[in-house]
Parts: C-alpha cells; sequence; structure tokens
C-alpha cells in the first residue's frame, strides 16, 4: 500500500511538472498556443493514472505554481481560477475512471464530463473573482474562456487523451484502486 501511494505521488510530481513545462513548448506557437490547453492535458491524466485525489492535487497546485514561478498564467484571476477548474479536471476525470466499467468509451465519457465540470467550476469561481475585483464576468467572458476560444485545446483533449490511456492500459501501467 505504501508503496502504491509513493508511486502514485512521484507520478504526481511528474505530472505537475509537465504542467509547467508545456505551455512553454506551445506557446511558440502564437496564434494557438494558450488556446491548447497544455496545462490541461497532464492534470486529466494524473487523474486516469494516479486517481482523484491525486488528480486534485496536481489540478491545483499546476497554475498556482506556475505563476509563482513563472509568472504566467497571471495570479488573479487566472491562476487560481484555473487551480479551481483544474482541480475538478483531476478529481472528476480521476474518479469516473474507477467508477465506470473498463470500455473504451468510458475513458471518452469521463473525460467529456470532467471536461465540462472543470469549465463549469472554472465558470463559477472566476464569476466571484471578477466581482471581487469590481469587474462584471458576462455570459459572452464565460462562453469565450470555457468553449470557444478553447476548441483546439478541446480537440486535443478528446484526442490524445484517450490514446495515452488506452496505451497505458494496454500496458496494464495503470493500477485499478
Amino acid at each position: 500500500m505504501r508503496r502504491k501511494t509513493t508511486k502514485k505521488m512521484i507520478l504526481t510530481a511528474l505530472f505537475i511538472a509537465l504542467g509547467l513545462v508545456l505551455p512553454f513548448l506551445t506557446g511558440q506557437v502564437p496564434q494557438i498556443g494558450s488556446m491548447l490547453l497544455p496545462m490541461h492535458i497532464p492534470v486529466l491524466l494524473c487523474g486516469f493514472v494516479c486517481g482523484a485525489p491525486f488528480g486534485l492535487a496536481a489540478g491545483f497546485i499546476t497554475p498556482l505554481l506556475r505563476s509563482l514561478v513563472f509568472g504566467m498564467p497571471q495570479m488573479m484571476p487566472t491562476a487560481v481560477a484555473m487551480a479551481f477548474e483544474l482541480a475538478a479536471y483531476g478529481f472528476v476525470s480521476g474518479l469516473l475512471y474507477r467508477l465506470f466499467q473498463k470500455r473504451k468509451i468510458f475513458v471518452y465519457a469521463s473525460l467529456i464530463i470532467s471536461m465540462i465540470c472543470g469549465r463549469i467550476v472554472w465558470g463559477i469561481v472566476s464569476y466571484f473573482l471578477y466581482g471581487l475585483s469590481g469587474t462584471a464576468f458576462t455570459w459572452r467572458i464565460f462562453a469565450a474562456g470555457a468553449f470557444i476560444n478553447a476548441v483546439p485545446g478541446i480537440i486535443l483533449q478528446i484526442v490524445i487523451i484517450p490514446l495515452i490511456v488506452f496505451a497505458l492500459e494496454k500496458g496494464n501501467l495503470i493500477e485499478s484502486e
């Protein structure tokens, strides 16, 4: 049991590190770099691979740590709202992956439900954070931030994350709880 927990902690740290580094790679494509949502991928994978609690931790830590270390994303309101959003991604993907049957369709279902839940959490937290600064958080801002501007990242996540999960399953690299 202790060995399994230590392995998951190490993997979580690896996913956090990937979340810190991937934005540097996608940032080289200014037109769509930030739209690819590079921090989201390792957090979602962490949920699938390590489980809900570790996915939640990776999701909450990654944007805050990246903001502190590199100054991007801006801490308020962006990194704080992302921390809650990504925490929801990591938690929900890990939880649903463990609850659903181990069939390919349910990997997609876990992923899509996680992405929707994360965006709802982002919207709620952003509404409060923008309100604290005296700025209105409108439906237009929500739609643009959660969906319209995120289409390339959403497509990338739906394509790449299941492929990685399937490969890890095939190699018996994802342990069941």
